[in-house]
């Protein structure tokens, strides 16, 4: 099945960003992207997905371990090791793994068969839906809707990286890191802010009431239910560009820095908001620094931690009126175009040209 292009969608600049900054960093710890019906929420995610490269992982394991990564296998693959250096690898896709809202917590961790544990002592481990969603993109659509403690499991294995099931004094490990992406109508209810909170990043997403885009948006979607070969062979350049930069942004990302003043800047845009606890601090500079190394530099700017705070704050923010919280983000705007006005001055004045503007003078 051929996926319509992410760099297809029309508008909704925020929610893409979002998705790429998790793809880059996957610790940041997941987007949850909250709208109205008919929005590219699922076909923004699916695309995501798609977007991505082909991975290395170990032959044969049902947990896509990395087989260049030997403190993240998982004990299957360790036993393995220990036995075949080096562990055999093959390319595989990206995996889009979709959780069902009718998903139990088995489901979720997988299955320890106890009883084959006892008479044959032999660990038998059932994959679940983590397994599957190793080093691939788990979407879970409705989210609101799922029973709030397989989301908290979800939650924890995203922040972790790893699972552990235990059952009468037997575990197993495996690695569990992947792109969470979590959407919701609010219309449908809402997630228990224990639960919001730690979703790493949050993108309302409305409407787009501009005609010329939505325009732009029928024709496109009719010319890909049409011939979908055809429409992304149109997309196909700007496709593998962006999958590209992707890559090599996350080669990048180790390498990226901050500075105390940068942490400091960060802390002060947290306490102006009234931002309980640290998990927003901590999500910033990890978005900022994704951020910096999608735009191939290595250090991180305040342009990118405003654009950082604008994912990372607005499912934090404590219940005040409404307008209250759109003059807040209408300042953190403001101020995220002035540093981009500046950057942009900056950049004019560094020119060759300029210089030569300036001797001639």
């Amino acid at each position: 099945m051929i996926i319509f292009p992410f760099t297809a969608i029309v508008g909704q600049d925020k929610m893409k960003r979002a998705l790429i900054l998790n793809a880059i960093s996957p610790q940041i710890g997941g987007v949850l992207i909250r709208g109205e019906r008919g929005t590219a929420k699922s076909t923004a995610a699916r695309a995501l997905a798609a977007l991505l490269p082909e991975i290395d992982v170990v032959d044969g394991c049902p947990f896509n371990c990395d087989p260049d990564s030997i403190e993240t296998l998982c004990d299957n693959c360790r036993a393995r090791l220990a036995a075949e250096k080096p562990l055999p690898r093959v390319k595989r896709r990206t995996q889009f793994v979709d959780l069902p809202v009718s998903a139990t917590e088995d489901r979720v961790v997988g299955t320890l068969d106890i009883e084959q544990a006892i008479k044959k002592g032999e660990k038998h481990f059932e994959p679940g839906v983590l397994a599957a969603a190793n080093r691939g993109l788990l979407y879970v659509d409705e989210v609101n809707l799922l029973d709030d403690h397989v989301v908290d499991l979800l939650l924890d294995s995203a922040a972790m990286g790893v699972n552990v099931v235990e059952r009468e004094g037997i575990s197993f490990t495996h690695p569990a890191r992947f792109i969470l992406v979590g959407t919701m109508n609010p219309e449908e209810g809402e997630l228990r802010p224990q639960l919001l909170d730690r979703f790493a990043l949050c993108v309302e997403i409305k409407t787009i009431l501009d005609p010329e885009q939505r325009v732009e948006i029928v024709r496109r979607r009719i010319a890909y239910e049409r011939d979908p070969l055809a429409f992304y062979k149109a997309w196909q350049a700007q496709e593998e560009a962006l999958s590209q930069r992707i890559v090599r942004a996350q080669h990048l990302l180790p390498q990226v820095s901050y500075t105390e003043n940068d942490l400091f800047t960060i802390a002060e845009l947290t306490t102006e908001f009234g931002v309980d606890g640290h998990r927003a601090d901590i999500v910033i500079l990890k978005a900022a620094l994704a951020h910096a190394a999608f735009e191939g530099r290595l250090a991180i700017n305040e342009a990118d931690i405003l654009l950082a705070a604008e994912l990372a704050l607005p499912h934090r923010l404590k219940k005040k009126p409404l307008q209250e919280t759109e003059v807040q983000f209408e300042r953190l705007e403001q101020r995220l175009e002035m540093v981009r006005a500046d950057a942009c001055s900056d950049t004019l004045s560094q020119s060759p040209a300029n210089d030569v503007k300036k001797k001639r003078t």
